[in-house]
């Protein structure tokens, strides 16, 4: 290690720039109908290979080495702590039960990790129901130690129990535990496997004496049985959680002929319903579902329905008694709400109760007892309400005008709703409506805090001409001040996969860039839903390369307006959204300085081995498929990187818990860049011990990992407060 850490030293104190030993590399050749394709780094998939590990090491220690040399590599972390002293505190996961019960998260701004709190409606007064820092897991060790973190609350339908998941260091999978309301005792059951924050939750029975949850019978990501034929299981309170009452999966309905990838989920929509609806849940937005009776259900009838197909485009189902309320994409790309019975389903033929918009997507709905309250959003970026009743709609003006819109309501025998609206450069604010008076009242949960070093922040919402005349919806963020003469340092920022739309929030952190003199932008290309289903199918599978293409082509519109310059460009994304960047830098390298790509998908030939690698398929394509091989080999930014190129600068984050996208697609692709690129900008390799695909790490975690980021940018763009002393001196 001493050796290894000196190596490092002595090469960073002659050259900057300089990078660690090259990865070993034992190429594999691999034949896809009849192309030979050459894996030079196919060995680095073994993450417990000794030679493997110990070039991560290297990497991680030169990464490191090189951030900590940039000054104010802190200024981002420092600025988010003082912030988020002034806000004080922060909620989250509120949920609201019939008898007016909130349940949620709140953490405070000295606190790393939430709390579960709850109080008797708007105004009553908060308690402290259980702090994870106590919560001892099955494997005997404390939460203290480990960092267990809450990922879900799940109430009772009476709000006398709160089912608890809490996941470690940045994994996915958790552990669940039960709390009486009443006098804070904990179940001596800890359920173990789960994973409910990332398909169907925990569904309480009518009676509150048990839920439905997700199981994983292998929970070892390197095991190709990993995520693979999960189950429903239902537990009842006082049961062993290791004798296990599989209700709905591939092995206990082999009629229903579900695929060990998908992902069964049983749905509960209110406690007097009399089915259930058990959904197959996969990358896609539409699913193969079924219905089933209660009664018949708890006399262990296996005698499920289908209730719809994934070609009959439903969306956002709801049951209501016997109604079912959707969204169908049916010959509707921007949706429509409508509405069948569960006793006469037609899903491709049912009464439209709002017709689809022309330049609006449907985003979502609640049933009240007045009608049904429904948000539309125009580019991803415009939200408006609306109320349906009796046959009519009714635009509600909001409070402010705002991206992005949230709705909450109690139950459809309920008047009680709530919006959450939110912007680029607006803190969101909670309100209740009164329908009566046509009135929201302001009801947050958290102080109101002024901000005035965001004063001077503009936000543009504009569209720019991609490469085939299509209309990209682009953000813009940064200060009145900035001058447009080619010379400031800008991130731009996409993700467009999934059908997923990046909708606006208070984006502090954008602010601070924007603060410094940089220009936030991002880019809502095709494969995103911000356009609606076609705008999703576009970016999809064969056409691809619309994704990175769109991305180009609002780069390419920055330079021209005299925002930027080439060598003032970084482009930062995640997950899926590493193709995006992965291909955007591959396919030109000359018009981006920097790049930022966090647990990015980057080698997508070999993606079928993630552990959610079959479900990824009905988004990329399938390897063992001509088209999908060739689909899947384009958008490959891993097999697309050659030799004497000058490739931007590039930071690689990844974690080591990841199983969503594996960590070795970023260890590949640095390894592979490192050897193959000119010598000029530096390539970094940064892996977590201790985090996964980043939706489960805490907020400090965030906050740390995001100073660096901004500060590398920073670096690579040329900002002077962020030079190191080696520059300084060339």
């Amino acid at each position: 290690m001493k050796f290894r850490i000196f190596l490092v030293i002595s090469i960073l104190s002659n050259f900057l720039y300089s990078q660690t030993p090259l990865a070993p590399s034992i190429p594999v050749t691999d034949s896809y109908f009849g192309a030979k394709i050459v894996d030079e780094y196919r060995n680095l998939e073994n993450l417990t290979d000794p030679d493997t590990k110990r070039w991560i090491n290297i990497q991680n220690d030169y990464t490191d080495l090189i951030l900590d040399k940039i000054p104010r590599n802190n200024y981002y972390l420092n600025k988010r702590l003082e912030l988020e002293k002034r806000q004080g505190y922060f909620i989250s996961e509120l949920k609201i039960i019939e008898n007016n019960k909130y349940f949620y998260l709140k953490r405070n701004g000295d606190e790393k990790i939430a709390k579960l709190y709850c109080r008797n409606g708007y105004d009553g007064k908060e308690e402290l129901l259980y702090d994870p820092i106590n919560f001892i897991s099955s494997s005997k060790s404390s939460g203290k130690d480990n960092e267990f973190k809450i990922n879900l609350i799940s109430p009772s339908w009476d709000g006398s129990r709160v089912a608890i998941s809490l996941s470690e260091k940045g994994k996915e999978i958790s552990e669940i535990i039960i709390l009486e309301v009443k006098d804070r005792t904990i179940h001596p059951e800890i359920i173990t496997h789960a994973n409910p924050s990332s398909i169907a939750g925990v569904k309480w029975l009518d009676d509150n004496s048990g839920f439905f949850y997700v199981y994983y019978p292998v929970i070892d990501p390197k095991s190709q049985l990993f995520a693979k034929n999960t189950q429903v299981v239902l537990h009842k309170l006082g049961e062993d959680p290791n004798h296990r009452r599989d209700v709905f999966s591939k092995k206990n309905n082999s009629e229903l002929n579900i695929a060990a990838e998908k992902y069964p989920g049983i749905l509960a929509f209110n406690p007097d319903d009399q089915y259930y609806i058990g959904m197959v849940v996969d990358a896609e937005d539409y699913r193969d579902t079924f219905i089933i009776n209660k009664d018949d259900f708890f006399k262990n009838k296996k005698n499920w329905k289908s209730l719809y197909k994934k070609d009959d485009k439903v969306f956002y189902v709801r049951l209501a008694g016997n109604d079912i309320y959707f969204l169908s994409g049916y010959n509707s790309s921007n949706f429509k709400l409508c509405k069948t019975s569960v006793r006469n389903p037609n899903f491709k033929n049912p009464e439209v109760l709002v017709p689809e918009y022309k330049d609006e997507v449907f985003k979502s709905y609640v049933i009240t007892k007045d009608g049904i309250y429904y948000t539309t959003t125009k580019n991803g970026v415009e939200a408006k309400l609306y109320l349906y009743r009796k046959g009519q709609q009714k635009l509600i003006k909001l409070p402010y005008v705002s991206g992005n819109i949230n709705l909450q309501a109690k139950g459809q025998k309920f008047s009680d709703i709530w919006i959450n609206c939110s912007g680029w450069a607006n803190d969101e604010q909670r309100y209740k409506y009164e329908l009566k008076d046509d009135k929201f009242i302001l009801e947050n949960l958290v102080p109101i805090i002024d901000y005035p070093e965001f004063k001077d922040i503009v936000v543009e919402e504009i569209t720019v001409k991609s490469y085939d005349g299509e209309d990209i919806p682009l953000s813009i963020i940064y200060n009145k001040t900035l001058k447009r003469d080619g010379k400031s340092p800008m991130l731009i920022y996409g993700y467009g996969a999934y059908g997923e739309s990046y909708r606006p929030f208070f984006a502090r952190s954008y602010l601070i860039w924007a603060n410094q003199g940089g220009i936030m932008a991002i880019a809502h290309v095709r494969g995103g839903g911000e356009k609606g289903e076609k705008w999703h199918l576009d970016g999809r599978k064969i056409k691809k390369p619309n994704s990175w293409k769109d991305l180009i082509s609002c780069t390419e519109y920055m330079i021209n307006q005299k925002y930027t310059s080439p060598d003032k460009i970084a482009v930062w994304g995640q997950s899926g959204g590493g193709i995006l960047m992965g291909r955007a830098i591959t396919e030109r390298p000359d018009l981006f300085k920097a790049a930022i790509i966090e647990v990015g998908s980057l080698n997508t030939l070999r993606g079928k081995l993630n552990g959610i690698g079959g479900t990824d398929a009905d988004e990329f394509g399938n390897i063992d498929d001509p088209e999908g091989f060739k689909s899947l080999l384009e958008m490959d930014s891993y097999h697309h990187i050659k030799k004497n190129v000058e490739y931007p600068a590039t930071l690689l984050i990844t974690g080591m818990n990841d199983t969503r996208v594996a960590p070795w697609q970023s260890v590949k692709f640095a390894a592979k860049l490192s050897a193959y690129k000119k010598p000029n900008n530096p390539t970094l390799l940064k892996v977590s011990m201790d985090s996964g695909h980043g939706v489960e790490d805490p907020a400090y975690k965030i906050h740390e990992r995001n100073s660096l980021i901004y500060a590398f940018a920073f670096w690579q763009l040329g900002h002077p407060d962020y030079q190191p002393v080696e520059d300084t001196k060339k």
